[in-house]
């Protein structure tokens, strides 16, 4: 299912609205502008299978870029924005694109990247250019709008992970060769089932488009014949306004999203109308239990849940009724076996907590890395994205933290995402990270890294709202897992879809006090 098999009925409907600038094309000008650029880039030689790599902004026209990519069959990666010059030159050169697609706002990283990526064959850049790169509005525009001629295959995204314990890795799977007009990327069928997605529905995209899920949810929605409303960049109160203005139906968020939603004042959350909304679906982090119940009350049992990752080895799913009856669960498996086990390899009982393992998901590997493939796999063959966890009796999962972010303070394990739940909930808190610092007696304590709705304006001030927030804490938590510190700073190094990159502040911490992790 593509774009183009809508035109019959919707040619003249708007597939994508951009919030911020009123960019609005139909279904009939995406399919065209895809059809070029995949003519454009089958005539400077790519062929099926051949890799492109793609970083820009949620740009008006990204997601035609993505499409024409799609419609070449072509493997595409969607790189972040954010990323620093040498992650960006790795991916490139480790994918080994044969075409870069980006935009003028990235015009000084992309001249910085020129001669370090020889591979790359066709360069192309929005809004300008600078030496090295052709104007993408002119070199697509000179292409017809008409499909390529032969029996077109449909293309695949190979996605990279984030990147905060190392340099980001390739997500690949097996090249299906499929029929463009049949190709189904696995969300589009969830999208169908789970969540009712027709052409009569609404999207709104508030997060990156080169993240996996708002990739695949907004490629699947195209698929399926729904409008897709996207902002450039996530504000609470702008998200509220749009679900009002476009009657949205669908939308796909993570729980910061949720926490800065609930922390706007009652006046505000109130004079928007959200009754339009059937599904709001959010991933990408275990949500706060009254976070989630304080979204639930306000707009109702259309929040759904699910566990997965871009590397697609499993789903785990729960409506709000299932949430309710099981409040932190993030679902029950529907594609697929779970495990939790513990360091040895072996299973462990309902309630006891272990790594997540997957049974029956897709195939994947890391690119280039057959290291990490094999210590993401069990010696049955199963899978895991490295978190922590464990099923209750009714076969629901409750995550605990990522494996890696777990804090050992005199033989106790702790996981800090417990805290972090807690501590965000305080009416004074907008964000919070919590990991380990160095300790001689224990070595590790917990510390804290808050970012207040208004900072301490003293020395004497922080020291206060630090001691309320580890009282708030150990009211609700063993002292064990609470800071015995707190510091307060303007803003996290959170990324756009949600992300905490909490191994930076780890690191910086850890090497102040002149120990190595």
């Amino acid at each position: 299912m593509i774009p183009g098999a809508h035109l019959d009925a919707h040619a003249d409907k708007p597939a994508l609205i951009m919030a911020g600038s009123g960019f609005t094309q139909t279904f009939a000008e995406l399919d065209a502008a895809a059809n070029r650029l995949s003519r454009l880039l089958r005539s400077a030689g790519l062929q099926p299978g051949d890799h492109v790599a793609i970083c820009m902004e949620n740009h008006d026209r990204y997601l035609e870029i993505v499409w024409g990519c799609h419609y070449a069959g072509l493997i595409y990666t969607c790189a972040s924005s954010r990323l620093q010059r040498v992650e960006l030159e790795y991916i490139l050169n480790d994918c080994g694109a044969r075409a870069y697609i980006t935009s003028k706002h990235k015009a000084g990283q992309a001249a910085e990247i020129v001669d370090a990526t020889p591979g790359v064959e066709l360069r192309l850049m929005l809004d300008g250019t600078i030496d090295g790169y052709e104007s993408y509005e002119a070199a697509v525009d000179a292409q017809s709008p008409e499909p390529l001629d032969e029996d077109r295959v449909a293309g695949l995204d190979m996605l990279y992970s984030s990147g905060t314990t190392g340099m980001p890795k390739g997500i690949a799977r097996e090249f299906p060769n499929e029929p463009l007009e049949t190709w189904n990327n696995g969300v589009t069928a969830l999208c169908q089932l789970l969540f009712a997605v027709d052409d009569t529905k609404r999207y709104l995209s508030p997060a990156p488009f080169y993240h996996a899920a708002p990739l695949r949810f907004c490629m699947s929605m195209h698929a399926l014949g729904a409008t897709i409303v996207a902002m450039e960049n996530f504000d609470a109160e702008r998200y509220l306004q749009l679900v009002e203005e476009h009657e949205v139906t669908h939308s796909q968020v993570v729980p910061t999203m949720f926490v800065r939603m609930l922390k706007l004042d009652e006046a505000t959350r109130v004079k928007y109308d959200v009754s339009s909304l059937e599904y709001v679906i959010h991933a990408a982090a275990p949500c706060p239990v009254p976070t989630k119940q304080a979204m639930i009350e306000w707009f109702g049992p259309v929040i759904h849940e699910y566990y997965a990752g871009s590397e697609g080895n499993g789903f785990v799913y729960c409506n709000s009724d299932m949430w309710l009856a099981h409040p932190g669960t993030v679902g029950s498996p529907i594609n697929c076996v779970l495990h939790i086990c513990g360091d040895d390899g072996e299973e462990v009982p309902h309630g006891q907590s272990g790594t997540v393992f997957f049974e029956g998901g897709a195939e994947f590997e890391y690119h280039n890395d057959p290291d990490k493939t094999k210590s993401s796999r069990h010696p049955k063959g199963w899978s895991t994205l490295g978190d922590v966890g464990y099923l209750d009796d009714d076969g629901f999962l409750f995550l605990t933290d990522r494996k890696a972010y777990m804090i050992i303070s005199g033989g106790v394990n702790i996981y800090p995402q417990e805290a972090e739940n807690v501590l965000v909930t305080h009416d004074k808190v907008i964000d919070v990270a919590v990991f380990g610092v160095p300790n001689d007696e224990f070595g590790e304590e917990v510390k804290a890294v808050v970012q207040p709705r208004t900072m301490p304006a003293d020395e004497h001030e922080a020291a206060a709202l630090a001691g309320e927030l580890i009282l708030f804490c150990r009211n609700q938590l063993a002292d064990v897992k609470c800071p015995r510190s707190v510091d307060f700073r303007p803003e996290l190094p959170r990324h756009p879809t949600g992300k905490l990159y909490k191994r930076l502040l780890k690191d910086e911490y850890w090497a102040a006090a002149g120990r190595a992790i």
